[in-house]
């Protein structure tokens, strides 16, 4: 990303943060009463809590321990309760904007005003935290997606392979070395053919993953046609050499923009992300000369992380594309957005003839939290008949 383009970015994503915090901090502030020492305590709370996740990633640059890692959760929570507090509080602003036309605030309410607003700020609290504990518990337990595709045979050697995709681990502080170890065993207990991860693999901090070496599970992930993934574009944002060097160094066969021969039977097609060239001097190869080299007569299995352009893909000759990225918006009501973005925000659909997978992915970014998506390891069965 080129610096000025860095310094936009930043500005306005600071900006829209301090600007919800604002406005959270001062409606709660006007629940308070005016010179107790409840002020005082929210006020303290909320610098704290608001700070934490900006003031972490700072000091984890120069101290990678518990007091970062502290911070880091903390701030990381906030920013999903951010999100609930703030729909919370435009719902109750709305209703207050009809009360002045159309009257439905009972009366009582109005005329102990400070008592009413105690009791929403203290319910609107309450929610939150159920919201946010629940939103993290999910998190915990990733289910088992099976799929069955059917692609056209053609010359395939094979009848059939199983596949296990797994997308958006984001590798970080926030992904303890024993949920990973967990997910590996869940992969492994699968016995698949191949195993696919279709980005984002780390988090877009490599630092942290690199001297805790909290990838170091994923080394024990294993299948007889081998274990292969492609970059995200958090890969990028971190360092992209370094990423793939650590990616690799783990087992990991790293698929950059080229295709692979898999017995005879069907290509494997691997994509660099979209973001390429925002991060680095280089461009990814259009899907022309990415497929020119292969012969038409086997099926094309692609990964790419970002599910954009997907008629290109169709039209080029893939048959049958995973991609990740989108994590369903994560947090509801987010998936409303993600469904606006990308013509598939999850699950199996056809495009033009081509079979598309997006996955929820496995992992998180930013809040540890998800609501209204489960996360998901995704066992594929892919059948080649004819047609």
């Amino acid at each position: 990303m080129r610096p000025l383009s860095i310094i936009v970015f930043y500005s306005v994503v600071i900006f829209v943060y301090l600007l919800v915090n604002y406005y959270i901090f001062i409606r709660g502030w006007q629940a308070l009463p005016s010179g107790s020492k409840g002020r005082s305590v929210y006020l303290f709370a909320f610098l704290f809590i608001s700070l934490a996740f900006i003031v972490g990633r700072i000091v984890e640059n120069f101290w990678l321990g518990q007091p970062a890692s502290f911070l880091i959760w903390t701030g990381s929570f906030w920013l999903g309760a951010m999100l609930y507090i703030l729909l919370i509080l435009v719902m109750i602003d709305l209703v207050r904007v009809l009360n002045l036309a159309v009257p439905v605030i009972p009366a009582t309410w109005l005329s102990n005003s400070l008592h009413t607003k105690k009791v929403l700020f203290f319910s609107t609290l309450a929610i939150v935290v159920l919201i946010v504990a629940a939103a993290h518990v999910n998190t915990w337990y990733p289910r088992i997606n099976r799929l069955e595709v059917n692609l056209d045979k053609r010359n395939s050697q094979m009848d059939s392979v199983s596949m296990v995709l797994i997308s958006d681990i984001h590798l970080g502080t926030l992904t303890p070395k024993h949920r990973i170890r967990k997910m590996v065993e869940k992969v492994n207990s699968l016995e698949a053919d191949m195993i696919l991860l279709a980005g984002d693999i780390l988090d877009e901090d490599v630092g942290p993953v690199i001297k805790m070496d909290l990838g170091s599970s994923i080394k024990d992930l294993s299948a007889p046609l081998g274990v292969y993934g492609v970059t995200g574009n958090h890969e990028y944002i971190g360092g992209v050499d370094t990423a793939a060097e650590y990616i690799t160094s783990h087992g990991i066969y790293l698929i950059r923009d080229t295709v692979i021969n898999i017995n005879n039977s069907f290509y494997l097609a691997g994509r660099e992300d979209l973001v390429i060239n925002r991060f680095t001097d280089m461009t990814r190869k259009n899907l022309e000369d990415l497929l020119a080299g292969i012969e038409d007569d086997l099926p094309v299995i692609m990964l790419d992380h970002q599910p954009f352009d997907l008629k290109k893909s169709a039209a080029a000759g893939v048959h049958f594309q995973m991609s990740g990225h989108t994590h369903h918006g994560q947090l509801w009501p987010l998936n409303f957005i993600t469904r606006m973005v990308y013509k598939v925000s999850r699950g199996l659909e056809e495009i033009d003839g081509m079979k598309v997978y997006v996955s929820n992915g496995i992992g998180t970014w930013g809040p540890p939290m998800r609501l209204g998506n489960r996360p998901e390891i995704v066992f594929i069965n892919v059948s080649f008949s004819e047609n």
